[in-house]
């Protein structure tokens, strides 16, 4: 393949994963000047031997802890990564394993994998960078069916025993975000930490205090209070000025994440792919910037819009906010 490649390596009881991913090994040794693995540990001992012919200077494995944290920035992550070797006039291929739920509360699993798979449709478009490719691998045995569907539509190809083939489920990223068919929000509880409905402006920063000390209050420290309250002011000041006063602000904890919510008038329509595609430069002074950010600094940012009212929830697991806690 020439161009860039977006695959998905679907393990299931009749595919398993040394018989598919050794001979890609080696076609990717010919091709590419780096074959980037950022897999588990149970997954690179079963890859071992497979791994072992492929020579040293053209195989290299990464850390899944530094690449796989919050969605948005592990996303940025591999897009820089990605520009980085093309601008060295290198060709790279990456084989990762997504790890969804092992740094999250089971409550959250359904919308981390949502907030995922939307990351992936969106990778055909924003990891096209050269001539690279990304290959990614699901576990049927892991993930219910409705992930692996999902898998399929956001993936261009889909390895096989001969080599990657172009995959008849493959909807571009527009198209799946528009016509995704996320879990339903939860309400949220009838009572919350934290409850604020701003009117303009000028009380963001009563915001920022209120949820600066909160956080702190459940443990949150530093950079990741700070990362928490820019995110949600940047929804908030959105709401304001593009979806309508009130902006109604709650927010609670289950466990170790903090979930925060913003409801505004939502008079505005928001796009499907709003936040998921790295501003211009001139954004920081001519708008668009704020969802980006915030998808950024959380971990899962939902977004539900109806006639009238616009919700953003915002999940910010302490696990993943400081890893080192």
């Amino acid at each position: 393949m020439l161009a860039f490649a977006h695959t998905a390596l679907i393990i299931d009881a009749d595919l398993d994963l040394p018989r598919v991913l050794e001979p890609e090994l080696h076609r990717s040794a010919e091709i590419y000047d780096e074959v980037l693995l950022v897999v588990s540990a149970r997954t690179r001992a079963v890859l071992a031997d497979a791994a072992a012919d492929v020579p040293g200077h053209i195989l290299s494995w990464g850390d899944p802890a530094s690449f796989y944290q919050r969605l948005g920035s592990a996303y940025e992550a591999f897009r820089r990564y990605l520009a980085a070797q093309h601008q060295a006039g290198r060709r790279v291929h990456v084989i990762a394993e997504p790890d969804l739920l092992s740094t999250v509360d089971a409550r959250f699993h359904a919308d981390r994998a949502a907030a995922y798979l939307a990351y992936e449709a969106v990778g055909n478009h924003t990891f096209a960078i050269g001539r690279s490719a990304v290959t990614c691998i699901w576990d049927h045995r892991d993930h219910g069916d409705a992930i692996i569907d999902a898998v399929r539509a956001t993936h261009a190809y889909e390895l096989t025993g001969t080599g990657p083939a172009p995959s008849p489920h493959y909807l571009s990223p527009e198209r799946y975000l528009s016509e995704r068919h996320d879990t339903p929000m939860r309400s949220a509880p009838p009572h919350v930490d934290r409850d604020l409905t701003l009117h303009d402006v000028a009380e963001l920063s009563a915001l920022r205090s209120l949820l600066g000390a909160w956080a702190a209050d459940r443990g949150f420290a530093g950079e990741a209070i700070e990362d928490l309250t820019v995110a949600v002011v940047e929804v908030a000041t959105n709401g304001l000025r593009h979806g309508g006063a009130p902006v109604h602000v709650r927010a609670w904890h289950h466990g170790d994440t903090l979930v925060v919510q913003c409801d505004d008038a939502g008079n505005q329509p928001i796009p499907a792919t709003a936040g998921y595609y790295r501003p211009h430069p001139l954004a920081a002074t001519t708008g668009g910037r704020g969802l980006w950010l915030a998808r950024q600094l959380a971990d899962v940012v939902t977004v539900s819009a109806a006639p009238g009212r616009t919700t953003v929830r915002l999940l910010f697991p302490r696990r993943l906010m400081q890893p080192q806690a």
